[in-house]
């Protein structure tokens, strides 16, 4: 963990730079024997801005300044006005443009039963995780017969080029939704009932989206056999991790097959009382990746902006602005 933040800064790096800030902590709750590590990152860096709750407190008390900030998903929220309270079909009403300027109307009859499928941002993942869930897909075409499924297309050519070729097998009517546009891929989030997706940060975008989802992750099994020896949380999705409950559903390593992945995805579809402990849990998340007010501190009282319009990137230049004062 603390080897990576060595390789980034040499000692000459560091000298000449008066004050070092760095963005994002390492994931030291994540595996066993990671608090105990965190010492040494005082010598790479003066302040560290943390994007979860309770990594500030564990970083100062192994001698880390540190500053919760929220997470950087809030932006998003900030944008698009998706911090409120609101039930999935609101959510649907303000993604029908996308539907009609971007999706073909064939596609999207009122009927449709329309999935996000979100199969991973590096090729390694995609060229492993796309396969399950193409197989899940076609497994889920009979049950549910105008199916379309909006497939999120990182932004790696390689990528591209990988989930452009796999179309062809692919066993139900589907629509590329390409990366670079926020505002793009929130409306396709409005217009699903529901979303499969490879572990990542896109796990709490969707819990910002109230989109009822299903989390699944097939790694190397050296990998897989890594994580299980050294990982020391029960869950691999952050919404997760943070809420200590299952709320989102995860299909991990072996049980990560296109049999299992239907069947969850089916009952996210039909179940009504698994949906909404999904909406009931996100606004508990969105609540937990936000510094409350008074954790805010003196930040708020140094410009004239409401607590509850403050981003994480306004409150990491405030910080970084009340650190210069000093």
């Amino acid at each position: 963990m603390l080897f990576g933040f060595a390789a980034r800064y040499n000692r000459q790096q560091l000298e000449n730079c008066p004050v070092h800030f760095h963005y994002v902590a390492p994931s030291f709750w994540a595996w066993k024997g990671g608090e105990s590590r965190l010492g040494g990152l005082s010598e790479f860096v003066d302040h560290l801005f943390c994007i979860l709750p309770n990594e500030e407190r564990v970083c100062r008390e192994h001698g880390v300044e540190a500053t919760f900030v929220g997470h950087p998903v809030l932006e998003d929220a900030s944008e698009f006005n998706l911090m409120r309270t609101c039930k999935p079909q609101e959510l649907k009403l303000e993604g029908l443009s996308f539907s009609e300027h971007s999706i073909p109307s064939v596609f999207m009859k009122q009927d449709s039963t329309v999935i996000s499928v979100l199969p991973g941002s590096r090729l390694q993942e995609v060229e492993r995780m796309l396969p399950i869930f193409c197989k899940a897909m076609k497994l889920l075409k009979d049950p549910f017969p105008k199916l379309v499924t909006l497939i999120h297309v990182a932004s790696n050519s390689q990528v591209d080029h990988y989930i452009g070729k796999s179309l062809s097998e692919w066993p139900v009517p589907a629509i590329l939704v390409p990366s670079g546009s926020t505002q793009l891929k929130y409306d396709a989030f409005g217009v699903s009932q529901a979303a499969l997706c490879t572990s990542g940060t896109v796990a709490v975008e969707l819990q910002l989206a109230r989109l009822p989802s299903l989390v699944a992750y097939r790694a190397h099994f050296l990998t897989e056999l890594l994580i299980r020896y050294k990982a020391k949380i029960p869950y691999i999705s952050l919404p997760n991790i943070l809420l200590d409950s299952p709320i989102i559903p995860e299909a991990l390593f072996q049980a990560c097959n296109p049999s299992n992945l239907a069947s969850i995805v089916k009952r996210l579809l039909l179940d009504e009382k698994m949906r909404e402990r999904q909406v009931v849990g996100a606004e508990k998340l969105i609540q937990l990746l936000h510094p409350s007010e008074s954790r805010m501190g003196n930040s708020i009282h140094c410009t004239g902006l409401e607590s509850h319009r403050y981003t994480p990137s306004m409150l990491a230049a405030s910080t970084i602005l009340s650190y210069v004062k000093r």
